[in-house]
């Protein structure tokens, strides 16, 4: 599942993470991520030291074998992790979705983390080339799943999009216990204080703040981008 930051990735996590037939990983090249750019993201520091930094080796982890009795990998990606120098083979052995929400509402929630983000750093101009490259490659439009359409309706968006990856839908992707993961990277505790408390999808509430003067740029350069995946989303109708 590619994602940019704020877009209920985690609770899409969480989701995913309690069918029993599952395993999880959350943003396995963060570390890279970090160590690559040297950007001074909460926790950077503990982030790479506690996390697999070298992208191949966690290329070779995220398209091997799963453990026995799981038959499902739900991996929660980052687009803007995919840095240009990680080769891009590995993602046709993957089913690639995608997850995207309203940009102004993402980036007056980023800037609470990030108060001057760039447009790189929402994932959208990655979500895209990666959605562009994968349509290409095989053919189909990859599953697109809109953050709204999954809270104002999670059961029949998620059965929507089990159909399209082939699986079952399980009616435990609908509620998951409070709590952190083991499976939650060790910077949960600076993005996940929210997430840590749920235990369903929350109902849809708009986010009517105000995008600030200096990012209205960024957010032109948004809006265009989402409205490129936002017309393959899948629906509840």
């Amino acid at each position: 599942m590619w994602s940019g930051p704020r877009n209920i990735s985690t609770a899409m996590m969480r989701s995913w993470g309690n069918r029993p037939d599952a395993i999880v990983c959350d943003e396995p090249l963060y570390a890279h991520y970090l160590q690559v750019t040297g950007l001074e993201h909460p926790g950077a520091a503990e982030t790479i030291a506690s996390h697999e930094a070298d992208w191949r080796k966690v290329v070779a982890w995220l398209t091997g074998p799963l453990p026995e009795g799981k038959s499902v990998f739900y991996q929660k990606h980052m687009a803007h992790h995919l840095l240009p120098n990680i080769e891009l083979d590995w993602l046709a052995s993957l089913t690639n979705c995608f997850l995207i929400r309203e940009p102004r509402e993402m980036i007056t929630s980023l800037i609470e983390f990030l108060p001057e983000p760039r447009v790189e750093d929402t994932g959208l101009p990655q979500q895209v080339q990666i959605f562009e490259m994968i349509r290409e490659q095989t053919g189909n439009v990859p599953p697109v799943l809109d953050s709204r359409d999954v809270l104002e309706n999670p059961r029949v968006v998620l059965e929507k999009i089990c159909e399209k990856v082939g699986l079952e839908f399980c009616d435990a992707m609908l509620q998951w216990p409070p709590g952190f993961r083991d499976t939650d990277g060790v910077w949960a505790k600076h993005w996940y204080a929210k997430v840590e408390h749920t235990t369903t999808f929350a109902p849809y509430r708009a986010k009517p703040d105000p995008v600030p003067e200096s990012l209205q740029g960024v957010l032109a350069e948004c809006d265009e981008l989402y409205e490129q995946l936002y017309q393959h989303r899948l629906t509840a109708g």
